[in-house]
């Protein structure tokens, strides 16, 4: 029996084009979300989504994609991907991609960039920018343009050399037109190239720092937001050492709530200033030791320090180092307790200076203090255990970097070494991609509120589980005020006219609260996040008193 030709023939398979590939490529990195706004510069990785795996959630503006990608990468510990389109979309970016910089963020940005025959030559291109990547190469690990398909390959295997064994921060790669819609010669979407780690310190800086450590009479430990996950080993190292330990903004939570020897992030206040400057040796594990981390210019360290880092330029900074253990965290703080006696030391005396530190904390709030810890002590009587608060650049935040007590890592999102208004609503939304399982709090005051608003509705639109925005409003850019007046300056634009937020909130979809007490504000606290979807609590200063 003959059988026709036509059914031996193969199966026509319709090539990819650059964007279909390297959204191919993406999935194969694990990355599993993507967060952007569609434009006619990014059509090519659109068509690439559909079949991909990849959830594409809708921001709105480039800025929100990337404070969405940040609160993603910091719960999830996986790198936050957004596509922008040229020109605008890079610019509207540009303040996340900063801000992801400044906190030693993992963000993965893919941009369109204008035809390659049209590149630095001022042909008047729709969105063209004269450089695109200079524009972004002061604030990424590195910025690159695909001068073609098979480009892409390498530059994203580069992108997460960095972020797996370099100190993690954002990569922007251009892509031309062109090169998004050419078809590629060969499918290279299922390259994944292994990463390298980050290894171990020597063992002669191991045994210089372990014997340091054994020597010390009055150890104590500052962790960062490089030291996420060795938060096991921190809590070993610390109780065999019977060493108090401080942690940044980044690094809350690394710590057990409960931990007697966890002195909180309170080296911004002058308990934790007056404590550390008792310390005869400080181990610093994955910290930039920033003057935005302790709230003035140095710290008042009369201590040997010995410094854990990934970052070999941290070693011989503001703070050079007796002992530098270049490596990863974890592994470096293990092989530290492999090293150091098992029993541990008698902690009574430290034990008690950190509870001392700690009641002077509370002692010590100014009246503004006061109401911000009043209002903290009502979201933790309610807030679940798992729940992950993103906080904007705001009075109440502040407080809460140090007074409120995070009781896991990655749980307390704070733009800390840009500062940046308007991180806290579209940061906590993409913390939800992160971990959808998770509750969410956004701690947000009414002038930085005003900068991302409009992701309200991205999170109505794409959220099915608890996101509480509590917006402070005290009808001011409070702090500037306050510093005005501190400096005997005439207040002048720290007074707008707010817009009605509940009525604001309520076209958004939002279920909206607006508590005249503290005690319905911890009503209202408990019923939003037993509530699926956005409830945005209006608090106003007058009646949190």
């Amino acid at each position: 029996m003959a059988i026709e030709t036509s059914l031996l023939s193969p199966v026509a398979v319709t090539p990819l084009t650059g964007g279909q590939a390297l959204v191919r490529l993406l999935a194969n990195y694990g990355v599993d979300t993507v967060f952007g706004i569609p434009g006619v510069h990014t059509l090519e990785l659109y068509r690439g989504l559909p079949g991909s795996g990849i959830r594409h959630v809708l921001t709105r503006h480039e800025q929100g994609a990337g404070f969405m990608a940040d609160g993603y990468a910091r719960v999830s510990g996986k790198p936050g991907v957004c596509f922008v389109i040229t020109g605008p979309g890079v610019t509207n970016a540009a303040t996340a991609i900063g801000q992801a910089y400044a906190d030693s963020i993992p963000l993965l940005v893919i941009s369109s960039v204008n035809h390659s025959a049209s590149l630095g030559k001022g042909w008047g291109c729709l969105h063209e920018t004269q450089d695109q990547r200079a524009m972004t190469a002061p604030i990424t690990a590195f910025s690159a343009v695909a001068l073609s398909a098979e480009d892409l390959p390498e530059l994203i295997a580069r992108a997460y050399a960095v972020f797996d064994s370099e100190r993690p921060r954002p990569v922007h790669i251009s892509v031309p037109l062109d090169v998004l819609s050419a078809t590629v010669a060969r499918d290279w979407s299922h390259e994944v190239v292994r990463r390298p780690g980050r290894g171990l310190p020597s063992a002669e800086a191991l045994q210089q720092a372990a014997s340091t450590l054994q020597a010390a009479k009055r150890p104590m430990i500052i962790a960062g937001g490089g030291a996420l996950d060795a938060a096991a080993g921190l809590h070993a190292l610390s109780t065999r050492l019977a060493a108090p330990l401080f942690t940044s903004v980044a690094g809350k939570g690394l710590l057990p709530a409960d931990a007697p020897l966890n002195a909180g992030s309170t080296l911004c206040i002058e308990p934790g200033w007056k404590l550390i400057a008792e310390a005869d040796v400080v181990l610093a594990v994955g910290t930039e030791m920033a003057d935005t981390d302790y709230w003035r210019e140095r710290l008042p360290l009369n201590a040997r320090l010995l410094r854990v880092d990934i970052d070999a330029r941290k070693f011989n900074d503001f703070y050079p180092c007796a002992v530098a253990l270049q490596g990863d965290a974890r592994q470096t703080v293990d092989a530290l307790l492999a090293l150091l006696p098992t029993q541990p030391r008698d902690a009574s005396a430290a034990t008690q200076a950190v509870s001392k530190l700690l009641e002077a904390v509370r002692s010590g709030h100014g009246p503004l203090q006061l109401i911000h810890q009043a209002i903290l002590d009502r979201i933790s009587a309610v807030l679940p255990d798992n729940t992950v608060i993103s906080s904007d650049m705001t009075q109440l935040a502040y407080t809460g970097n140090y007074a409120f007590i995070s009781h896991a890592p990655r749980s307390w999102l704070h733009p800390t070494g840009y500062g940046t208004l308007g991180y806290g609503l579209p940061a906590g939304i993409g913390a939800k991609f992160g971990a959808p399982q998770r509750p969410g709090l956004v701690l947000v005051g009414d002038g930085g509120f005003l900068y991302t608003a409009q992701e309200l509705a991205t999170a109505v639109e794409e959220l099915d589980s608890p996101l509480v925005v509590l917006l402070w409003n005290n009808d001011a850019l409070g702090q500037i005020r306050d510093d005005m007046l501190s400096l005997d300056i005439e207040p002048i634009g720290v007074l707008p006219r707010n817009p009605d937020f509940a009525a604001l909130g309520r076209a958004f979809g939002c279920t909206v609260k607006q508590p005249r007490s503290l005690e319905a504000l911890q009503e209202d606290l408990r019923i939003g996040f037993g509530h699926a979807g956005v409830t945005l609590i209006e608090l106003k200063q007058a009646f949190a008193h």
